[in-house]
């Protein structure tokens, strides 16, 4: 099977043609989102993380 990189080229020019972009708006709002779940998530490893220490310095005595 012999590979032809223009018919190749011409059919990802035909797929890409199919392809909708999101708006402006619709990536503001997506990238909103991500960011506000990326510092909802560390908040909670961070709490989660802070608590687990101060379990084990009471129980170990040991740490500052």
């Amino acid at each position: 099977m012999a590979f032809n990189l223009v018919k190749f080229a011409r059919e990802v020019r035909v797929e890409a043609g199919k392809t909708t972009w999101p708006s402006r708006r619709e990536t503001l709002q997506t990238t909103g989102l991500v960011l506000a779940m990326v510092i909802i998530t560390a908040l909670f490893f961070l709490v989660v993380d802070q608590s687990i220490g101060f379990a084990m310095r009471l129980l170990f005595g040991v740490g500052s």
